[in-house]
């Protein structure tokens, strides 16, 4: 053989050893589709749950409360430190309410029942009352039951004019019924004579003082029943009855 002819050979068997250098070796016990079968492929590729591990410490509710405080930008309460010789969280029964030291004395704005009675507490009253200490109480308020009679009216001081009540009194007629005679020109309008009294009461007292019921000087009666400026004598009849 010919040094030309060997050349290109050997060439080829080096190019063979370095492709078979350069490429990796695969072991058959590697996992894959081409080496196990396909359900253990599956099951291999699956996720496994994610395992949180638990606070070394455990859950404080107190640093959680804090910590949704600071979120929501809530300024927490200051700290109360416990009175010396006192247990913290424990009030005695004589100290004032919301844990104020015990030489404050309770004020009397604070909410009390004491005014507040209990006589429609059925166990309350049950507790303390009896059929007999009822009865006794019964006989008690009917001993100290007074009835006041009645005694006459006293007498006005001085003159204060005709009695209006009296006159309603003695006449039994309605108003407007025509009873005294008036002249013509007593049919006139009486407002404006009316209009000088605050009521009819004042102008009825000034009528039978100036001559009424006969005369009507004022013209405050031009119907002739005796009552001035709509006076009502009705009201006074039926207080009687």
């Amino acid at each position: 053989m010919s040094r030309n002819s060997i050349g290109p050979v050997a060439g080829a068997a080096l190019a063979a050893l370095l492709l078979t250098a350069c490429t990796p070796s695969t072991r058959s016990s590697d996992s894959g589709v081409g080496f196990q079968d396909y359900n253990s492929y599956v099951r291999g590729a699956q996720p496994q749950p994610a395992t949180v591990a638990p606070p070394a410490a455990g859950f404080d509710p107190a640093a959680a409360s804090a910590a949704i405080d600071r979120a929501s930008g809530v300024t927490p309460p200051p700290v109360v430190t416990p009175l010396p010789g006192t247990d913290a969280g424990i009030i005695s029964d004589n100290r004032p309410r919301g844990g104020a030291p015990a030489g404050i004395q309770e004020e009397s704005g604070e909410v009390s029942h004491a005014g507040i009675s209990d006589e429609q507490d059925f166990t309350a009253v049950a507790a303390r009352e009896t059929i007999e200490s009822d009865a006794e109480r019964i006989a008690r308020n009917r001993a100290d039951y007074v009835v006041v009679q009645p005694k006459d009216l006293p007498q006005r001081p001085g003159d204060t004019g005709p009695n209006i009540v009296e006159f309603a009194l003695a006449t039994n007629h309605a108003p407007g019924v025509q009873m005294y005679k008036r002249s013509g020109l007593g049919s006139r309008d009486s407002s404006s004579a009316c209009a000088r009294f605050a009521s009819p009461d004042l102008a009825q007292q000034e009528f039978l003082a100036k001559g009424g019921p006969e005369r009507d000087r004022m013209g405050v009666d031009p119907d002739g029943d005796g009552f001035a400026c709509a006076w009502d004598p009705r009201p006074f009849r039926t207080a009687l009855q």
